[in-house]
């Protein structure tokens, strides 16, 4: 979603918003999902990225990077937020297939009981890489731990963590 101008779009539902205009906030909900915030390095733009593992394997980040080069971003840095991570998320080997096979391997955890695992802050960091853009900060808390976040996954937590992001 495109932002031009402040409370353009107030309240809709997208996987990502963009911002092209100062003073026009974008956000996101997650829960287990990781936040991303994506900035051009020139000031152009500003986005807010939700990104679970659908999101990733349908290309969130790739248009969400493209629509912001589209409209002049020149460079694009990365902040990744709290999010599930692989100790926590198990995950069958039939869904963790078309996700290893478009992010590599690298995207394959393990749970702290044992089981396969999606580690989605390292799907988070191929999708960047793939993108080339930079990734400057990654927040280390995962959200089904230690109960500092809300979780769906881990205790059915309805409520959820806003990231939001605007130009200056």
């Amino acid at each position: 979603m495109s932002v031009d101008e402040a409370g353009a779009y107030t309240g809709a539902f997208a996987d990502a918003a963009v911002a092209f205009t100062p003073n026009a906030p974008v956000a996101v909900v997650t829960a287990d999902c990781a936040p991303i915030v994506l900035v051009a390095d020139n000031g152009s733009s500003v986005a807010a990225v939700h990104a679970g593992w659908r999101g990733l394997l349908l290309g969130v980040v790739d248009a969400t990077v493209a629509l912001m080069r589209a409209r002049d971003a020149e460079g694009i840095s990365a902040a990744l937020g709290p999010c599930i991570h692989a100790e926590c998320y198990e995950f069958g080997e039939r869904d963790l297939a078309p996700i290893v096979d478009a992010l590599g391997d690298d995207v394959r955890g393990v749970t702290s009981a044992g089981s396969p695992a999606l580690d989605l802050p390292a799907a988070v960091r191929a999708s960047l890489g793939d993108n080339d853009v930079k990734l400057v900060h990654e927040e280390a808390a995962c959200t089904a731990c230690g109960g500092a976040h809300w979780s769906h996954r881990a205790r059915g937590d309805t409520q959820r963590q806003a990231t939001v992001a605007w130009l200056v």
